[in-house]
């Protein structure tokens, strides 16, 4: 057998362990990289980046349908070519994983593919393709990612059933689609089929669309969902289903009673869990958090010299909090007194309308017991949403009524993935109202809403109407 003695090795090599092996032989620390399908992970190759490529995709065909709005004639309906779209697709991923593995050996970082088990602390055997290799590191750090969940009589082995990784590869369009869980996921790919002309319905068990965001958010997008043609069927329970020829039927438990449901295709996105099984933990007394791995806040687990970073390691599992812990467990491996001590992980859904949030939404600050000052401005008295046609949404500032402090900034709209790192930075700067307000924001812009918000929050708004 092979043998590689490293200083660290880092499993997975998604957008936690990419970074994390790439700063660790930025800081001199000699380091193996491992995966087991492909650079990048499934942000870069089956989740954020092929996702958003479609996302953009259906909302250019929406705003084709539209130009005439702006006198722009198309004649007829805009047709899809799903090939050359997936074509196109492939392409982005394919940039962007290739970068990934040139810049792991542009910075020092040894690869290897394959499989990875440990064995006991400080020992790896990775299964490649060319036998197995021994690998003994110093420091491992687990960043194995997460997996779609499969509910029970809809098994992703079927292929009328998808999860969020097939449902990016389909060949043609399905005329009919139902999507179980109405959560981001659900709601961004099945926007994504809505825009291409499939009729789709969500099936959701919760009172609203994305469970646990501020229900003024969930108004503005059931109400988009709606006029896109979408079927929402909240409160309901999906019990299964079966073949009907060349179609399926699902049966849905609704507050009215039982009811069937016709579907080409369908989509289940009920959340994910985390990669931990497989791995030989389970012989290293690791402590657990649920399912997930237990860390301080230098992302170290229980057993020393074991580390674990991204959605192995807790909520919220999003690809941009995995490389902040990458880079936290890089720099303290290198003997560098990091810690995390971010006051906020932004959160975007890429829905039409997309959504953003930072620091706490209106609902959370008031559950913790802050009197609170709310700013909020629609994108309609934004000038510059009116000249794209893009008014569906508003602003919402979330102040400390004690001392003007902005605790959060909740953002559904055009945008909204753009507009929401300004917030990032104000609550890690402990920013109060004015900050926001009295910074001289260009003109027009959307970003002009999030200063009107600030102002609207303390009674000192301009462009709409003050409590």
């Amino acid at each position: 057998m092979k043998k590689l003695k490293v200083q660290a090795a880092v499993i997975g090599a998604g957008p936690g362990g990419y970074v994390c092996a790439i700063r660790l032989a930025q800081l001199g620390v000699e380091t193996v990289c491992i995966e087991k399908d492909n650079w990048g992970g499934v942000c870069l190759n089956v989740g954020c980046i092929p996702s958003k490529a479609l996302i953009h995709a259906g909302k250019q065909m929406q705003h084709l349908r539209h130009a005439a709005d702006m006198g722009i004639q198309i004649q007829g309906e805009p047709s899809i070519d799903m090939g050359q779209l997936q074509s196109w697709k492939g392409g982005i991923v394919d940039k962007l994983t290739g970068g990934v593995e040139t810049l792991l050996g542009h910075n020092g970082a040894q690869k290897l593919v394959g499989t990875a088990v440990l064995k006991e602390p400080g020992v790896l055997q990775v299964t490649t393709a060319d036998g197995k290799v021994q690998v003994e590191a110093d420091h491992i750090v687990l960043s194995t990612g997460s997996s779609p969940i499969e509910i029970p009589g809809f098994s992703f082995s079927d292929p009328r059933i998808h999860d969020s990784t097939s449902a990016l590869a389909l060949a043609e369009v399905p005329k009919k689609l139902v999507v179980i869980g109405g959560g981001y996921i659900g709601l961004e790919l099945g926007g994504v089929y809505a825009h291409l002309g499939s009729k789709v319905t969500v099936v959701e068990l919760e009172k609203q669309v994305l469970p646990g965001f501020d229900p003024d958010v969930s108004r503005v997008l059931q109400r988009r969902l709606k006029k896109l043609g979408v079927t929402l069927k909240l409160r309901s329970k999906s019990l299964g289903w079966e073949e009907t020829g060349d179609s399926a039927v699902v049966r849905v438990e609704t507050p009215k009673g039982e009811e069937t449901l016709e579907a080409d295709a369908i989509l289940v996105t009920v959340g994910r869990f985390p990669n931990t099984e497989n791995l030989g933990l389970d012989k290293l007394g690791l402590k657990m958090d649920g399912r997930f791995i237990q860390i301080d806040d230098q992302c170290r687990t229980s057993v020393p010299g074991l580390w674990a970073i991204g959605d192995v390691a807790g909520q919220p599992m999003l690809a941009h909090k995995a490389s902040y812990e990458g880079e936290i467990a890089a720099l303290a491996i290198a003997g560098h007194a990091a810690h995390k001590d971010a006051k906020t992980v932004p959160a975007v859904v890429f829905t039409d309308p997309e959504v953003a949030t930072a620091g706490l939404m209106e609902h959370e600050a008031k559950a913790a017991g802050h009197k609170v000052k709310v700013g909020k401005v629609p994108f309609a008295a934004i000038g510059r949403a009116l000249t794209t046609g893009e008014t569906d949404g508003f602003v919402k500032v979330i102040l400390d009524a004690s001392d003007d402090r902005v605790l959060g900034v909740t953002i559904v709209g055009s945008h909204a993935s753009d507009l929401i790192s300004e917030a990032a930075l104000a609550i890690e700067m402990d920013a109060e109202a004015l900050d926001i307000g009295m910074t001289i924001h260009p003109h027009p812009t959307l970003g002009e809403g999030v200063m009107e918000a600030a102002k609207h929050a303390i009674g000192q708004a301009i462009h709409v109407g003050n409590r």
